[in-house]
């Protein structure tokens, strides 16, 4: 680990949790609690989302205990993340839209190529493609 990645990171609750470039996540891992609290807001069980996110027992009791332990400043950070990261994916949604405007389709170059087109547009009509 890089001296810039010791210097980035804030233990918060030592050997639980610490504070990363990425926001909150389980000690000694990559792991946020944002996509922890994603799944359980999701209906996971957390038994079902420590094998997933290969955390042991006693790190998924720890962060649990925590969260709810700091319930509500930890909802606020939350919200707040899921905030941002909705901002950042309509952004981006609408920077793909202004670019697919610009780009003009090509045309197909044989029957295959133009039944796969087809297919697609019809997909894209019935709203099952972006």
């Amino acid at each position: 680990m890089s001296v810039a990645t010791l210097e980035q990171e804030v233990l918060v609750a030592p050997g639980i949790v610490r504070r990363s470039d990425r926001g909150l996540c389980v000690a000694g891992t990559r792991v946020t609690l944002y996509l922890i609290m994603d799944h359980l807001k999701e209906g996971w069980p957390p038994h079902l989302l420590r094998d997933q996110l290969l955390l042991s027992e006693e790190q998924m009791d720890q962060v649990m205990n925590y969260i709810e332990s700091h319930r509500e400043e930890f909802e606020a950070e939350y919200q707040e993340v899921v905030r941002k990261c909705a901002e950042r994916e309509r952004y981006w949604r609408e920077r793909e839209e202004e670019r697919r405007q610009r780009v003009k389709p090509r045309q197909p170059r044989d029957a295959r190529e133009a039944i796969i087109a087809a297919r697609l547009e019809a997909l894209r009509k019935a709203g099952k493609l972006r």
